[in-house]
């Protein structure tokens, strides 16, 4: 990841960025009102995100945060969700930041000092719907977080990038750095899963057929820009092996030891090379980057999550932002966005209900794959 932050946004390309949005725009708010919004709520906004605020105040509906006339029970409960997300994962997924002090035995014991410890973490400010900045007084260039519990993606390097991607599909292909400790620590090191780090799927292929297949999606995944842990390429590597696929590589591949993970890269692209993969992957020849590629993942990503390899949330968030996001946000594939987001929303999360709306996902993931590919808007 770079270390460089990006530029400060300004008020002229703040306006630029809200002519995009479908949504109605108020005068923006006041250095007064930015202030007493701050201190009736205890938080502070990043410099982005008031210079965002002061050009404009989208509103009109529950979506964006309406700073001005909202209701005040409503923004402080948005405002408590990430921590009361964090706390939720402590009593019922196991979660623990390594940097706390051991675990008491006792839940409610182990509630009161994660309490209390997540108090001394910055604060997160809802953007938009479940998307979060850091609020750091002062600071600019954060990610742009979208966040569930202890399911934290990075939806945009900075605010600037977040409302291309969220709204108009044009995103960075820069990565994004790193800021304010806990939230990355859950981003990259916890038990959330950032959207531009590997697939979380697990090895599907029956037939030497479907191990060829799965080989060339690692392969187009790697040329929109995703990551592979060596792992996955090894997994693939010994699958393929085993199914019978032959290539003088793919057995050093499969072979692979824990202390010689830094060769999978170089053996995997050597397999490629042998069974012709890597001459008959698409083009990036239209205004979309690599457009024909994003489909066929998209298809595959669906399909994983059709037969149980992908879990419905972490494979609607991909989808959701290396397809939906990244292809123009294209109407065919808004019921899918439209059903992730109600699997993502906090009621439904803190009340436990969250097995039905993965079955719409997979429903809907597989009306997506017995219809036309790629499907009509």
């Amino acid at each position: 990841m770079t270390e460089q932050a990006p530029e400060p946004l300004t008020l002229d390309l703040a306006r630029d960025l809200q002519n995009t949005l479908r949504a109605e725009i108020a005068p923006g708010l006041s250095e007064r009102e930015l202030d007493a919004v701050e201190a009736r709520f205890g938080f502070t906004f990043s410099a982005d995100h008031r210079v965002f605020l002061a050009a404009g105040l989208p509103h009109g509906s529950r979506s964006w945060p309406d700073w001005r006339n909202g209701d005040p029970e409503d923004l402080a409960e948005r405002l408590s969700q990430p921590v009361e997300g964090v706390l939720f994962d402590v009593e019922h997924n196991g979660f623990w930041h390594p940097a706390w002090s051991p675990r008491p035995a006792g839940t409610s014991n182990a509630l009161q000092i994660a309490r209390s410890e997540l108090a001394a973490v910055p604060q997160l400010v809802p953007v938009y719907s479940h998307r979060y900045l850091p609020g750091t007084a002062g600071e600019c260039g954060h990610p742009v977080l979208s966040v569930h519990q202890t399911d934290i993606i990075i939806y945009g390097n900075d605010l600037a990038d977040y409302i291309r991607n969220e709204f108009t599909g044009r995103a960075s292909s820069l990565p994004a750095r790193a800021t304010v400790g806990f939230w990355s620590y859950v981003v990259h090191g916890g038990p959330g899963t950032d959207v531009a780090a590997p697939t979380p799927y697990t090895p599907y292929a029956m037939s030497a057929q479907e191990a060829a297949e799965h080989l060339r999606m690692l392969a187009l995944e790697r040329l929109i820009g995703r990551q592979h842990y060596p792992h996955q390429l090894i997994e693939a590597g010994l699958t393929a092996l085993v199914l019978d696929v032959e290539t003088e590589s793919l057995p050093l591949l499969a072979g692979l030891s824990r202390t010689e993970h830094e060769n999978a890269d170089a053996l995997f692209e050597q397999v490629l090379a042998e069974l012709a993969l890597t001459g008959g992957l698409p083009s990036d020849d239209t205004d979309t980057p690599w457009e024909t590629a994003r489909w066929e993942l998209v298809r595959w990503w669906l399909r994983l999550i059709v037969n149980g390899s992908l879990a419905p949330g972490a494979g609607g968030d991909v989808i959701t932002y290396e397809g939906w996001g990244a292809l123009a946000r294209p109407q065919s594939l808004r019921p899918l966005v439209d059903k992730v987001d109600a699997y993502n929303d906090w009621g439904v999360i803190r009340h436990g209900t969250r097995e039905q709306l993965a079955g719409a996902i997979v429903a809907e993931a597989e009306r997506l794959l017995a219809g036309p590919w790629p499907p009509l808007d």
